[in-house]
């Protein structure tokens, strides 16, 4: 036997034998980053030389999906592995249910440090007992956002150099207003506006604006990569980045459409998960909980969980995981009630709007023109423009079921929802619905009320849910 095949035999070995025991987990989190805006899922503007090398490295998650497109309420799912209705959290700055357990819970039960750096937006403590990390911005909404240190993360990673961490980094960008990074480098004329956004001058602007801070945002990542290479933690590290819900533009954040609820979900765990590979397995972020928790020695209990390990498809040894995945919107307090329901199984989205006959609308997006000054835009070249009067429409009217062929039609463009030569594959995507709501024991309309919100503010569970 070579010296050089003895080598290699040992490293195959040690390879296995590290991805065996405990992982370290790393989450980084985007904050309103539209999946299909990023390069390595196929974005034609933003330049993120980080995230795709960090792509190339890891296994991508084609369909992983958000089950509200809202902060609090993904990153309640994420935090707890349960859908919003069922951990508590299902309206945006609103609170899970007393008793929820969640990652610190879990993983701190398998030995585990489980600490959240930057972003919390969720609660209360006692549901996400997360050690704080200092160093990043908490406050999404900050104008500029206060600069970043590394120094907490350095900490809380070397602390216990024999114990397991967990550590998730909450980022605030891109979230508007839009003001961080170099905007000069996306000249408004040259990008190219996915076809849900009226092209105004603003809204060229506007997206040119959201696109510097992708790179910012890129760069932060980069930075963390980089320290994790630099304490030499990455062989033994999972690394999970994610993108949260999309961006704050019509069609994207509170919407059931695709371009809200998916989300970017890219792996990198060494020695484990293959370089440069992709998946098509479906994947919600319920499922991630179970996932780590499967990943630190412990068994994901079915009934906790509205989600299920996809260790799996980490290893390799699956290409396929859930079959459906679920969304759900509640409009209050974003503005006045307006429910939406909806199912995809990857290929079909099929879309249930509880009360058509109001008209939608969204405070930040057509209220508030600090930092989304392009709404305006859109209903003044409403007048004269077709695509922008049918763009305005799409927003504020919808009709009470919405069926797209996601896989052919990736911005949802066209509703097949009466085309008769769909109706079976409606058929089914709506009685699948049928039986998650029943299963949820979602109210429908009378859960997207004032009164229904403030229950939970007031963190009593007298909203329906399942136990």
């Amino acid at each position: 036997m070579t010296r050089l095949f003895r080598l290699l035999v040992f490293g195959l070995c040690f390879s296995a034998l590290r991805a065996a025991e405990k992982p370290n987990v790393l989450v980084i989190l985007a904050d309103d980053c539209t999946y299909s805006d990023l390069s390595f899922n196929g974005g034609q503007n933003a330049k993120t030389p980080n995230l795709d090398r960090f792509a190339n490295e890891s296994l991508v998650f084609e369909r992983a999906y958000v089950g509200m497109a809202m902060c609090s309420p993904s990153r309640s799912e994420l935090y707890s592995g349960r859908l919003p209705l069922r951990n508590g959290c299902a309206w945006n700055h609103g609170k899970s249910r007393p008793g929820t357990r969640s990652l610190p819970h879990y993983l701190g039960d398998l030995g585990y440090r489980v600490g959240l750096a930057g972003k919390k937006h969720i609660g209360p403590r006692e549901v996400y007992p997360f050690e704080n990390v200092p160093g990043f911005d908490d406050n999404c909404v900050r104008n500029p956002t206060l600069p970043h240190d590394l120094g907490g993360t350095r900490e809380f990673m070397t602390r216990k150099g024999d114990q397991p961490f967990c550590l998730v980094i909450a980022l605030v960008e891109p979230h508007a207003p839009w003001v961080m990074g170099d905007r000069s480098a996306y000249p408004p004329r040259k990008l190219k506006l996915p076809p849900y956004l009226a092209d105004t001058p603003r809204t060229r602007q506007d997206f040119a604006s959201y696109l510097a801070e992708i790179t910012y945002m890129d760069g932060q990542v980069g930075e963390i990569l980089g320290l994790l290479d630099e304490l030499k933690l990455a062989d033994d590290t999972l690394v999970l980045f994610s993108s949260e819900q999309g961006a704050q533009f019509p069609g994207n954040k509170w919407t059931n459409w695709d371009s809200g609820l998916h989300t970017s979900l890219v792996a990198r765990w060494p020695g484990v998960t293959q370089p440069g590979s992709r998946t098509r397995a479906m994947v919600q972020y319920a499922d991630v909980v179970p996932t780590l928790i499967d990943l630190a020695g412990g068994k994901p209990e079915p009934d906790a969980f509205d989600g299920t390990s996809f260790a799996g498809v980490l290893r390799g040894k699956t290409d396929e995981h859930r079959e459906f995945a679920y969304g759900m919107h509640n409009n209050w307090p974003e503005g006045p009630p307006y429910p939406i329901r909806s199912v995809t199984d990857g290929e079909w989205r099929y879309i249930r709007n509880l009360t058509p006959e109001k008209l939608y609308i969204e405070k930040h997006l057509m209220g508030r023109t600090e930092h989304n000054a392009y709404w305006p835009t859109w209903v003044f070249r409403a007048v004269e423009n077709p695509h922008a009067l049918e763009l305005v429409e799409r927003f504020v009217h919808r009709p009470a079921e919405h069926l797209y062929h996601t896989s052919e039609d990736r911005f949802e463009m066209k509703n097949l929802a009466d085309d008769p030569a769909c109706a079976e594959i409606k058929a089914r995507l709506a009685k699948e619905l049928d039986r998650e709501l029943a299963d949820q024991l979602d109210p429908g309309i009378p859960l997207d009320t004032p009164e229904a919100h403030h229950a939970a503010d007031d963190l009593k569970p007298k909203f329906p849910g399942k136990p």
